[in-house]
């Protein structure tokens, strides 16, 4: 695909989970844009729809509803042997808990070299291998297997594999949370080297040191986009293409009945409490 695409991009996307009580609305029409050479980390609540919207734009879950597009290619149509393709080659998964990613019988060395020949270097997998275990400080654990290292090394040892061959797109969930200073360091420094080179990572997390290492931040909330912060910005409402506008939980309490009254002026909008019964109506 064309360089000039957005390495994702949604539209109005939906999420729902089937329940045995009912249907569970994760997500509930997100728009979204991942530019390439971009960093962003998505944060909000337990139950925002983090997790939905990660397992979504990594192709690891279908959507319900709604478009998304990788590498300018759309994914409604696209299944089975072109949809693993597209995961091997185009798309990298990180998850929480490493072990859910690592091969327990490989060492760790082979496990980069397998990730390499999926992203099809085949011939220049084990060079690359070796690169990424010197960058991430685990040359001298290139012979251990997966219940051998620590976490913090099985953590490095997870974005090796899901970094080497140059994915377009790097989603990861929560990867610097259970480590120290050093290790995330190095985790946050690999990533933003892989956004550098064209990519684009889309991590999910509650630790400052990712957000703060991000070129932006999505805020969730409820299922909907909340609002949208770049590096050295203010953050700013979002709207999303039904209309919808999530206030920040300190302006709701100016509306207690969760309603307001919206006035339209030359260069924006109000939003004011409703004139309480029998008031009189300001313009």
């Amino acid at each position: 695909m064309a360089a000039s695409d957005p390495a994702a991009r949604c539209a109005r996307l939906v999420r729902i989970y089937p329940s045995m009580t009912g249907e569970t609305h994760a997500l509930r029409g997100v728009d979204a844009v991942f530019e390439r050479r971009t960093m962003t980390a998505v944060t909000g609540p337990s139950g925002s729809g983090k997790s939905s919207l990660l397992s979504v734009l990594a192709l690891r879950e279908r959507q319900s509803g709604g478009e998304l597009w990788v590498d300018g290619r759309a994914t409604a149509g696209v299944g089975g042997r072109a949809l693993r393709q597209l995961r091997r080659r185009t798309v990298a998964w990180v998850a929480q808990r490493p072990t859910h990613v690592l091969f327990a019988h490989l060492p760790a060395r082979e496990q980069v070299v397998q990730a390499a020949a999926l992203r099809g270097l085949d011939g220049a997998g084990a060079h690359a291998a070796d690169e990424m275990l010197e960058r991430l400080w685990l040359t001298d654990r290139r012979g251990a297997l997966v219940r051998e290292l620590s976490g913090g090394e099985q953590q490095r040892l997870a974005v090796a594999c899901a970094v080497v061959g140059d994915p377009v797109l790097v989603v990861a969930d929560e990867p610097t949370a259970e480590l120290d200073d050093e290790s995330s360091s190095l985790v946050l420094g690999e990533l933003r080297r892989l956004t550098d080179r064209g990519a684009a990572v889309v991590m999910s997390s509650h630790d400052h040191r990712a957000v703060g290492a991000a070129d932006r931040e999505l805020h969730l909330r409820h299922g909907v986009l909340s609002s949208e912060a770049v590096a050295g910005e203010a953050a700013t409402a979002t709207i999303d293409s039904t209309g919808r506008l999530q206030l920040p939980p300190q302006a709701l309490t100016l509306f207690p009945d969760g309603r307001a009254r919206l006035v339209v002026e030359a260069d924006g909008v109000r939003l004011v409490p409703p004139d309480p019964p029998g008031g009189a109506t300001s313009a």
